[in-house]
């Protein structure tokens, strides 16, 4: 195998922590390096480019890179972008489980993507927690998560992110927030019941499109087809599909989904030269993909 396919390596040289859970046999983070770092190649690449054209409807070129744990550099660094000053690639902060970098048809472009394979939910907001997280102190008044048109008219003094902890989230979110509609659909703020991880790479991703070092930036989710619960989550008017809502809650970044099947089959049925025919068996064998 290729210096730049061998996952070890590539974790010790980009300083990549590995997800805490990867020994799991159900590890979304090990699955996600099985099924997308393997592509790196220019081949790999190539049929990555296609599926992605065709499933997110978006005219790619090319598939410049695909990097775990992605992290931006320089003012795209999380650390500066949202204020995530105590985390590294992998662990404490917003590094999207895989990246996508991609030349479009107006521009460089990036696919943000979490992965997802048993999880049933996107976690609830660190900030919302009544003990303290790593030295940062709690939220001394969580009332204020239960009024999401409270959390959007002033996140400065009622998100405990903004307030206490100093992040960055809202100050790229709610510019492009539709209002009417995220309070139509929720009572109290998202992150708070199941959808953080949504809510920090959206902010993640917006702030990338404030840069303009992009011409076209997704939030996406790849997940397992057989998880029917990851996107359910409670509503104002009872239970709602994520996959439906999230779309209409902003109006900046793209936010797309696509199903870990979906992306074999693609292998599958493009691979003409039969290069993947090993890793797909390993895939069914494993995953029953």
């Amino acid at each position: 195998m290729p210096d730049e396919l061998d996952l070890p390596t590539y974790l010790t040289q980009n300083n990549i922590k590995k997800h805490t859970g990867s020994h799991n046999l159900l590890s979304s983070w090990v699955l996600c390096a099985n099924l997308y770092f393997p592509f790196r190649t220019e081949e790999g690449r190539d049929l990555l480019r296609r599926f992605l054209a065709a499933t997110v409807g978006v005219e790619i070129a090319e598939v410049q890179a695909i990097e775990l744990e992605f992290e931006g550099e320089g003012e795209l660094k999380p650390a500066v972008l949202l204020r995530e000053s105590m985390g590294s690639r992998g662990s404490g902060q917003t590094s999207p489980d895989v990246a996508f970098i991609v030349q479009t048809g107006k521009g460089p472009g990036i696919f943000l993507v979490e992965s997802k394979y048993t999880e049933h939910l996107f976690y609830d907001c660190s900030g919302f927690k009544t003990r303290e997280t790593h030295g940062r102190a709690p939220n001394p008044n969580r009332a204020r998560c239960l009024s999401f048109s409270r959390v959007l008219s002033a996140p400065e003094s009622e998100c405990h992110l903004v307030e206490g902890w100093h992040r960055r989230y809202w100050e790229y979110l709610r510019p492009r927030v539709n209002q009417v509609e995220a309070v139509s659909y929720f009572s109290g703020c998202p992150a708070s019941h199941g959808a953080y991880q949504l809510f920090r790479q959206q902010a993640l991703a917006e702030g990338f499109i404030s840069s303009r070092k992009y011409a076209f930036v997704a939030s996406v989710v790849a997940y397992d087809a057989r998880n029917t619960s990851l996107f359910i989550i409670a509503g104002r008017a009872g239970p709602l599909d994520l996959r439906d809502v999230w779309p209409r809650l902003f109006r900046g970044a793209a936010f797309k989904t696509f199903t870990h099947q979906s992306w074999v089959y693609w292998v599958r049925k493009h691979d003409n030269s039969r290069a993947w025919s090993e890793w797909s068996n390993y895939i069914a064998d494993r995953y029953r993909m």
